[in-house]
C-alpha cells in the first residue's frame, strides 16, 4: 500500500512538473523555453522591431535587444544576453552582423542550444539555429529574408513559413507587419506546448520617445490578442489626437475620419474617454458625448472623478443627475472652466471663471484661466492682468508665466 501511494505521488510530481515546464528544460534541466520571434529592418522609416512570442512569463525581457542606427538582435532558446551585448560591441567595431554573432558562438560552450538572428544598422542579416534543438519535439529552424529573419523552436510544422511570407506580403507600419507575422505563426500551429507571454519592440533613430514601441504581454491565456490590443491603444491614440488636431483647425472631415478610426482602437482604455468625449464637444456632438461618459462610468465607476469637468453639460439630465456641486473642489471648478475654454465657449468660460474667482480669490490657477478665456475675445490687456495676478499669488505657477512672457514678446 505504502509503495502505490508513493508510486502515486511521485506520478503526481512529475505530471506538474511536466504541466509547469516544457520537454527540454525537463531533460536537459536547462532554463529553456519554446519561442518564437521575427527580426526586421525598415529602410524608409530607419526602425528596427522584433516581435516574439513563449510559452513561459515575460519573454520581452531576456529576448529583445535594439539599438537603433547600430542594429538588433533577438536571442531565443536558451537565452544568453551576451550575444546581443558582444554584438553591439562588434559592430561598433565595425564588423558584419554574421561575426557579430560569430564571435560570441566561438566562444560559448552551449551554442548548440542557442536561437540567434541579428540585424545590422543597413539591414543585413544572419542567423543561427543551435544543433541541439533538433533532438526537441517539434521543429526548430529560421529563414531568412530580405532585411528580416524568422525563427523559432519547438513548433508546428508550418510556423516559420507562414511568418516569412506573412511578413513579406503584409502592409502598415513595421509594428503592424511584425505582429502580423507573430500572429500568423500562432495560426499555423505556434508552440507545440502552448502559450503564455508575448512582447513586441520598434525602435527607431528618428523616433521621439513617445513613437517608440515597447509593448508586453507578461503572462496571459490570450497573449496575441492581448498583444494586438496594446498596439491598437498606440495607433489609436495618436489617431485621436491627430483629429483633435484636425478638428481645431477647421479640418473636419479629416477629423472625423480620424475619430472614426480611433474609438474602435481604443475600445476599453477608458483613461482615453475624457479626450474622445471632448472630441466629439468639438464636433458639437452632444449626445455622442453623453454617451462615451455613459460607457466610461460603467467601465470603471471611479471614472466619475472625471464628471466635474463635463460641467458644460449639466443641462443634460443624465449628466446633472450625476453632478454634485456641493462635492466640487476648486480642481474640479477649474477642469470645468478648462474644457469651456478648449470648446471656444468665451463668455461661458468667463462668467465661470468669475463665478469660481469670487470663492477662491486667492486662486493662482483660475486667474490663469480667465487669462485664457479672455484671450479668446483677443483681449490682452485683460488676459494680462489675470497673468499678473496669477504670478502675484503664485510665484511658481508656470503655466501663467509663459503665456504672460508670450503675450509681451508678441506685443
Amino acid at each position: 500500500m505504502k509503495l502505490k501511494i508513493a508510486l502515486h505521488l511521485l506520478f503526481c510530481g512529475i505530471v506538474q512538473l511536466c504541466m509547469s515546464q516544457n520537454l527540454p528544460s525537463l531533460v536537459t534541466d536547462r532554463n529553456i523555453n519554446s519561442t518564437f520571434s521575427i527580426i526586421a529592418y525598415d529602410k524608409a522609416t530607419q526602425e528596427w522591431g522584433i516581435a516574439v512570442a513563449t510559452n513561459n512569463i515575460y519573454v520581452g525581457s531576456s529576448t529583445i535587444y535594439i539599438e537603433p542606427g547600430l542594429g538588433a538582435f533577438s536571442v531565443i532558446a536558451e537565452t544568453e544576453p551576451l550575444y546581443a551585448i558582444n554584438g553591439f560591441k562588434q559592430l561598433q567595431q565595425g564588423k558584419t552582423i554574421e561575426q557579430a554573432i560569430v564571435s560570441t558562438v566561438s566562444t560559448d560552450s552551449l551554442a548548440d542550444y542557442r536561437q540567434v538572428a541579428g540585424i545590422d544598422g543597413k539591414g543585413h542579416v544572419y542567423a543561427m539555429t543551435g544543433s541541439s534543438l533538433k533532438y526537441w519535439k517539434g521543429k526548430a529552424g529560421h529563414l531568412k529574408g530580405e532585411n528580416f529573419v524568422v525563427m523559432g523552436n519547438q513548433l508546428a510544422d508550418n510556423v516559420l513559413t507562414s511568418m516569412e511570407e506573412t511578413f513579406r506580403t503584409s502592409q502598415g507600419t513595421l509594428a503592424e507587419r511584425l505582429l502580423q507575422s507573430l500572429i500568423a505563426g500562432q495560426k499555423a500551429g505556434g508552440q507545440i506546448n502552448g502559450k503564455q507571454s508575448a512582447a513586441l519592440v520598434v525602435k527607431g533613430e528618428k523616433n521621439e520617445w513617445f513613437n517608440q514601441i515597447d509593448l508586453r504581454v507578461d503572462h496571459s491565456v490570450q497573449p496575441f490578442e492581448d498583444l494586438q490590443k496594446l498596439l491598437n491603444y498606440h495607433y489609436g491614440r495618436i489617431r485621436l489626437n491627430q483629429a483633435m488636431f484636425a478638428i481645431r483647425t477647421k479640418n473636419i472631415a479629416r477629423g472625423k475620419l480620424l475619430l472614426s478610426q480611433a474609438e474602435p482602437m481604443i475600445e476599453g482604455w477608458n483613461g482615453m474617454y475624457s479626450k474622445l468625449a471632448k472630441a466629439y464637444l468639438l464636433l458639437n456632438d452632444e449626445k455622442k458625448a453623453i454617451s462615451i461618459i455613459s460607457k466610461a462610468i460603467k467601465e470603471n465607476p471611479y471614472w466619475k472623478e472625471n464628471l466635474p469637468a463635463f460641467y458644460c453639460l449639466r443641462h443634460v439630465p443624465e449628466i446633472k443627475l450625476l453632478l454634485d456641486e456641493t462635492t466640487f473642489t476648486l480642481a474640479d471648478w477649474n477642469n470645468a472652466i478648462s474644457i469651456l475654454i478648449d470648446l471656444q465657449k468665451s463668455a461661458e468660460s468667463i462668467d465661470l471663471g468669475q463665478k469660481i474667482l469670487k470663492q477662491y480669490p486667492e486662486s493662482s490657477y483660475t486667474n490663469y484661466l480667465l487669462a485664457k478665456a479672455v484671450l479668446l475675445n483677443q483681449n490682452k490687456s485683460s488676459a494680462k492682468s489675470y497673468l499678473e495676478k496669477a504670478i502675484q499669488l503664485d510665484k511658481a505657477n508656470a503655466d501663467a508665466q509663459r503665456l504672460l512672457t508670450q503675450l509681451k514678446g508678441a506685443s
